[in-house]
């Protein structure tokens, strides 16, 4: 049920508490988000301060947030999947199979993105 008078500013902030919600679960259920956050963590402040062009640091960041954001995604697609049952079913393990690949393009877009930069500055 929709809640009522649910627009303007009470609608982001509502909105921004359940996305601080969604971020809370990911941590305490997540360990591949807990890990990739981790690294971005520590990759931020060496994308922020290496001697290349802005575009190229925001390249570097965009990769980072890129591969956070499918995680996410990958994960409620999996929590929506265990929600539906417990049987093994080929379209469930599809789609698990799917978002999993998701995860790893986008963990290989930020490492092809941080090498082919990195190395055209420091090679």
């Amino acid at each position: 049920m929709k809640p009522e008078n649910n627009h303007g500013i009470k609608r982001v902030f509502r909105a921004t508490g359940f996305s601080m919600k969604g971020l809370k679960a990911a941590w305490i259920h997540e360990a591949a988000f807990r890990q990739e956050l981790m690294l971005a963590i520590v990759m931020l402040p060496i994308a922020v301060l290496v001697d290349i062009t802005t575009i190229e640091k925001l390249l570097l960041i965009f990769s980072l947030f890129i591969v956070l954001i499918v995680e996410l995604l990958n994960s409620a697609i999996e929590a929506v999947v265990d929600r539906i049952g417990d049987e093994i079913h080929t379209l469930s393990g599809q789609a698990k199979d799917i978002a999993s690949a998701a995860v790893f393009m986008s963990l290989a877009l930020c490492g092809i993105t941080w090498a082919v930069i990195l190395a055209s500055r420091y090679l």
